[in-house]
């Protein structure tokens, strides 16, 4: 499960959440990620990451395995994450759809005809039509992104060695969904550049907004997801993947509409997940806050006022992974108007809730630019009121998240 901790405060907090799970019989690894464009936001280092992981483990006498992520990498910026990171999600996104050597599409195409026909995975009722053409098309959309993701990989295993990393390999951030036959074509392209991927992270159909609820066809998303696992199921065998491959679900938190689908199928096929959550205990680090007291109330006040003055600059890098309708959030002034539980009512995520607006929550969510302008008040206002903050950060990834998704 990824645990994005923004401000490097919560590590406690999140690992309660893992220890309680484990209470109930549910082993999950925490993965601390931050990516490049956050540290450079917050004025922050990966080593930072580190040592808030570190310290929360030694602090709750935590045994068990877990990670330190460096999010979404590329050659350009993983040597910054190499040495304090044993994670890795090697981010392709921008590299789909440009075109790789001809030479190598057809090596490609050759190594991969014995697929040409009927192609059956165990599971999946109907077999899939493969042609030449077909494996052309994936191999022009994706090798070239493949064999970035190969470049990165290398790199990493030069430094630190095969064995001491987790790799995974991202395609999510992109507009077209990979269907379950471009992954299967994809983990094929991966193995054959030697490419010792634990968890990929494909693009799902329908939008995975950050901080909020899935948007799209559940029907779909929960067909797609489970043609997803006999896919890498399949993969495993037939490539010679580590047994442990699973499946990847990036802008994870708060999808709560198919975290029964995703509970049922995992189970089903007695299969694992990875969850990156990452914004969610910002987002209650303000909710806290707004209920600890009014001088903290004020700052949380003034970082929605001001992300309202400057909207276009915190949404534009998240476009791809926001709705927000401005005419419906509230005004500045009508926010300092509210109490701490109605600012926190607003913000946190339970749906049915009369008060809760997800355009409010949004907003704050790509708002933490604001809070690192406000410097110390808000660092200080998170080290004060370390309990309340923290309860309301355990509360969500345990009773939200892992409750839904991982307990039968």
């Amino acid at each position: 499960m990824g645990v994005g901790d923004r401000f490097a405060h919560q590590g406690e907090a999140q690992l309660k959440a893992i220890l309680m799970a484990k209470e109930m019989g549910v082993e999950i690894v925490p993965v601390w990620n931050k990516s490049n464009r956050e540290h450079t936001i917050i004025h922050s280092t990966p080593l930072d990451t580190r040592k808030a992981a570190d310290a929360a483990v030694k602090s709750l006498k935590y045994n068990g395995q877990y990670f330190v992520d460096a999010d979404h990498i590329n050659l350009s910026n993983v040597d910054k994450f190499i040495d304090c990171s044993d994670f890795f999600t090697i981010d392709v996104a921008d590299y789909i759809g440009k075109p790789a050597d001809s030479k190598l599409i057809e090596a490609f195409i050759s190594d991969n005809k014995k697929y040409v026909g009927k192609l059956n995975i165990p599971g999946i009722e109907k077999p899939f039509e493969i042609s030449g053409e077909k494996i052309s098309e994936i191999a022009n959309k994706y090798l070239f992104a493949v064999k970035e993701a190969a470049k990165i990989y290398r790199h990493i295993v030069s430094v630190k060695g095969a064995e001491n990393f987790v790799a995974e390999v991202s395609m999510d951030e992109v507009d077209i969904p990979q269907t379950p036959i471009e992954l299967f074509f994809i983990l094929s392209a991966l193995a054959a550049e030697k490419v010792v991927v634990q968890t990929i992270a494909p693009k799902f159909t329908g939008r995975f907004n950050k901080g909020v609820d899935y948007v799209g066809n559940i029907k779909q998303f929960a067909q797609e997801f489970e043609e997803d696992i006999l896919v890498i199921k399949y993969a495993i065998k037939e490539f010679g993947f580590p047994e442990n491959l699973k499946l990847s679900v990036h802008s994870g938190s708060d999808k709560f509409s198919i975290y029964n689908d995703i509970n049922r199928l995992i189970q089903k096929h007695n299969v694992g997940l990875h969850l990156k959550t990452a914004g969610t205990t910002w987002l209650e680090e303000v909710i806290g806050l707004a209920i600890a007291s009014p001088e903290t109330l004020q700052i949380v006040k003034d970082i929605y006022a001001i992300a309202l003055t400057r909207f276009d600059e915190l949404c534009g890098p998240y476009a791809t992974v926001i709705d927000i309708d401005k005419a419906k959030l509230p005004s500045a002034e009508e926010v300092m108007k509210w109490n701490g539980d109605k600012f926190a009512n607003t913000l946190r995520h339970i749906p049915n809730h009369p008060d809760y607006n997800p355009n409010f929550r949004q907003l704050i969510h790509v708002g933490y630019k604001v809070a690192v302008e406000k410097g110390e008040a808000f660092i200080k206002g998170l080290e004060k009121y370390k309990e309340i903050v923290g309860k309301q950060v355990t509360e969500n990834i345990f009773d939200r998240h892992i409750k839904r998704i991982f307990l039968k």
